[in-house]
């Protein structure tokens, strides 16, 4: 398990302002003004020159869908750049429906033959998991089925994921180090406030605190499971409750963005906590493997060069992704400093990395194993190894950061 990370934003604030300097052409793109359902966004196909190329002859249409649908667990946002990345030239923005769709492109803006579709999750799709939309939807190719929910979808809806844009889990649990200037982990909000412990605000459905108390670190007392992804809670708590949150997003924005608290948070990374599962793993429903297994033998080296391109310089595809979050005009805000301050971050803190060897995407077998063996309790569920979960077959092996 990697050392535990707390926030020192004045620390990384050098690294974001790095960052934002060098996407400083996209200020524009942070508008708040409203974009009509189908609006026309940049292009995000730019790489940088030191990304190894992939071949000129870059043909999916043979093998894959004509468009490669994609369901996503939240808005659009830095940690899914990869996906954002292979949107070639002239997307469309679908606001009503909440969807970015266009040419899908490998590394260096070559058409691919087939088109992407990304749709939106969280509250777009009601909250539900990505695998039962894709259990309910027969139009989606692949989506975000973290290892965790595939545990606990095994058993009616069993689905393998087969490449990782993200290798650490980006969850966190914040809290405020003023108001709480000893809590250094998770588990030491269960001691604070003379014993009675913070309350920590979390989305309902996520696994990871069943494991959490199971494990000591909290208890049942201290949860409340009415987050909604907003800020405004934690606000009016003035610093007397901990929250769920992103560290490649919350940190930045609460010292950096939102005004009405305007000071640092401190955090650990779920992670760090013992939850190691791959958060955001492009997914195949079983049902789907067979008749798509030479399509994502294609795909993934694009994904895998995509992920790296990205992070490598995400300020064009920054612009697509601000743009269709104002496009969409809900809850969820984003600019072109939050992106670039999140990428710095996911490099930072290793959430996007290359495994134990020198491999972007690919699963780690002895994790794998560990994590089954942390969250099979938690779901009830035995007997399953990576094998039933995660694939590495189709996994180029000269592709890492």
């Amino acid at each position: 398990m990697r050392n535990t990370r707390l926030t020192k934003l004045a620390a990384f604030g050098a690294v974001a302002a790095i960052s934002v300097a060098a996407c400083g052409s996209d200020d524009d793109a942070s508008s708040d003004t409203e974009a009509p359902a189908d609006t026309e966004a940049p292009a995000a196909t730019e790489a940088p020159a030191d990304t190894e190329p992939m071949s000129d002859g870059v043909d999916l249409a043979a093998v894959c869908p004509e468009t490669i649908v994609i369901q996503t667990d939240w808005f659009p946002e830095a940690e899914h750049g990869a996906l954002y990345q292979m949107v070639g030239e002239n997307p469309s923005i679908d606001a009503d429906a909440k969807v970015v769709s266009g040419p899908l492109v490998a590394h260096g803006g070559v058409e691919t033959g087939v088109n992407i579709e990304i749709r939106t999750g969280g509250p777009a799709i009601g909250f539900q998991q990505v695998v039962s939309i894709m259990a309910q939807d027969a139009d989606v190719t692949f989506g975000y089925v973290a290892t965790d929910e595939g545990i606990e979808n095994y058993a009616d809806n069993p689905t393998t994921a087969f490449v990782a844009p993200l290798e650490i889990n980006p969850q966190i649990i914040m809290w405020d180090p003023a108001t709480y200037p000893d809590v250094e982990t998770i588990a030491d909000l269960a001691t604070a406030k003379d014993g009675e412990g913070v309350t920590i605000r979390y989305f309902e459905s996520g696994a990871y605190m069943r494991f959490l108390t199971a494990s000591g670190q909290v208890t049942d007392a201290q949860l409340d499971g009415s987050y909604d992804g907003g800020p405004s809670v934690f606000i009016a708590e003035d610093g007397a409750i901990a929250q769920q949150g992103f560290a490649s997003a919350e940190p930045y924005n609460y010292e950096n963005v939102i005004t009405d608290w305007g000071r640092p948070v401190n955090f650990q990374l779920i992670h760090d906590a013992g939850w190691q599962t791959y958060a955001a793993p492009l997914a195949v429903i079983d049902s789907k493997k067979d008749e798509l297994s030479d399509c994502m033998a294609a795909f993934t080296p694009i994904v895998q060069t995509a992920t790296i391109d990205y992070i490598n310089d995400p300020a064009a595809t920054n612009v697509l992704i601000v743009d269709a979050v104002n496009a969409y005009n809900d809850f969820w805000t984003y600019d072109a400093e939050l992106g670039a301050a999140s990428v710095a971050l996911q490099l930072e803190l290793g959430l996007v990395s290359n495994g134990p060897d020198d491999i972007l995407g690919n699963f780690d077998e002895a994790r794998l194993t560990g994590f089954i063996e942390a969250a099979g309790p938690v779901f009830g569920v035995e007997g399953l190894t990576p094998a039933d979960l995660v694939t590495n077959e189709y996994i180029d092996e000269s592709i890492g950061l």
